[in-house]
């Protein structure tokens, strides 16, 4: 065992991989964790890597899905999210969903009884000092006032904010199943995996009017509302256009009525938000309607009319540091280079990216302690995409969050027929292509990293 520490501030998803990496590989570890002295807008429980919604972790397909490609080399390299996600998942047909309180709950075990980390229940107001040694920066996007004002004088104001919205969740039992039924699009997955509310046109634009004339959450005045694209809040998106819905969160497509031969004009889904089965998240309802419109407009929509909330809808502020700027490729801080920053707070977005990076940033500062250089993972790769992602300095100022996709690995041009002729891969095989070009190289750095 080697006796120096790396300190890991927060215990999110990101803070918990990186801690997990680098005490698996026999260096003590000191985790400080705010809560429960102080709690993020978004963060209820005491647990480790507390989850906002149940499907966090999005498709498992790791043949033809990039999000399903980083959880198979993750589970692979040796993941503890992946490890406790896929002990506590939950039926979701070809996505891996988790019973959130289980999930965290299994991870703040996993991480109180490892004998090589060490706990520390405070807030740290300020970036640590050198004498801390190796410090890993994992607050996540809902860093604490304090911290991110220093963080933001110590990379000169080098960041960006933008605001992510958290979906409702319904007791099942509340929703009415003479007009609601159970089906997956296209029949995928369990045909339990999914709950469904249909709408007519009629009743589809009279929801639409008043999700667009509901009242919202006010901002400050000093902020600016600049949201993720990827979840955007569902007001946000009606106000792009009245038929905006049907073709995202509530498109009919894949789906039949049961209880009507007209087909339905839109429809709201609903997932399964724990193992038990008795909470549901409406899908794609991120909000930022107030709690009173947001009982009152959703309650519009046919078998929600008498349902009951387990949790409402809400708004956070997320800050991410313009990391190709600011960091190298070991995500060290350039102005202070025992200091890595992992997880969101880099400008990676959602949980499973946030822990690959995290197992990056431990991988890294463990090898630092042992003396070692670190083995970078291939370019091809999604862990070696997500990294180039957060270093790639070619487009410093168009920088924004981003999850990992096929969009961010390098092309794959084609291939030679046997006649000489090049052929262009297409659709389902191009993402197969990158899959398996993706696996055969991460088996090669997983071996490297594991001596």
């Amino acid at each position: 065992m080697n006796e120096q520490a790396v300190h890991v501030i927060g215990a999110g998803l990101a803070g918990s991989e990186a801690a997990w990496q680098i005490a698996q590989r026999g260096i003590r570890v000191v985790i400080h964790e705010m809560r429960p002295e102080n709690y993020s807008p978004a963060h209820k429980t005491d647990n480790f890597a507390e989850l906002v919604c149940s499907n966090s972790f999005r498709s498992d397909d790791a043949e033809h899905n990039a999000v399903g490609l980083m959880h198979e080399e993750m589970r692979r390299a040796g993941s503890l999210i992946m490890r406790c996600a896929d002990e506590t998942k939950v039926p979701a047909g070809g996505a891996l969903a988790v019973d959130r309180e289980a999930f965290s709950s299994l991870v703040s075990s996993k991480i109180r009884n490892h004998p090589l980390i060490e706990i520390v229940h405070e807030e740290l107001t300020a970036l640590p000092d050198e004498n801390f040694g190796e410090v890993i920066i994992a607050t996540g996007p809902l860093t604490s006032e304090a911290l991110a004002q220093d963080i933001l004088k110590t990379v000169d104001n080098q960041s960006l904010s933008f605001f992510d919205a958290i979906a409702p969740v319904v007791y099942k039992e509340s929703i009415d199943f003479s007009k609601a039924w159970y089906q997956s699009r296209y029949d995928k997955g369990d045909k339990l995996d999914y709950i469904n509310c249909p709408l007519s046109k009629d009743e589809y634009y009279r929801f639409i009017n008043e999700l667009k004339n509901g009242e919202k959450v006010d901002f400050h005045d000093w902020e600016k509302a600049s949201y993720f694209e990827g979840c955007l809040p569902i007001e946000v998106m009606a106000e792009r256009g009245d038929e905006t819905l049907t073709f995202g969160p509530m498109k009919p497509i894949g789906l039949t009525n049961p209880h009507c031969e007209e087909k339905p004009y839109a429809v709201v889904q609903l997932r399964q938000d724990n193992k038990e089965d008795t909470l549901r998240n409406m899908v794609g309802f991120q909000t930022k309607l107030k709690y009173g419109e947001q009982q009152r407009i959703f309650r519009m929509i046919p078998g929600l009319e008498n349902a009951e909330f387990a949790r409402l809808g809400g708004i956070h502020k997320n800050t991410f540091i313009k990391s190709p700027l600011l960091l190298d490729k070991y995500l060290c801080l350039k102005k202070r280079p025992n200091i890595r920053f992992a997880g969101q707070i880099t400008g990676c977005e959602g949980y499973i990216e946030s822990a690959s990076v995290g197992f990056m940033a431990g991988y890294f500062a463990a090898c630092r302690i042992k003396g070692k250089e670190p083995v970078l993972p291939p370019r091809n790769t999604a862990f070696g995409s997500m990294l180039n992602h957060l270093i790639d300095d070619t487009n410093v100022e168009n920088f924004q969050p981003m999850n990992i996709n096929f969009g961010i690995f390098p092309t794959i041009q084609g291939e030679r027929t046997a006649n000489g002729k090049f052929r262009k891969i297409k659709g389902m095989d191009r993402k197969k292509a990158y899959s398996e070009r993706a696996l055969t190289e991460i088996g090669r750095w997983i071996e490297e990293i594991s001596e």
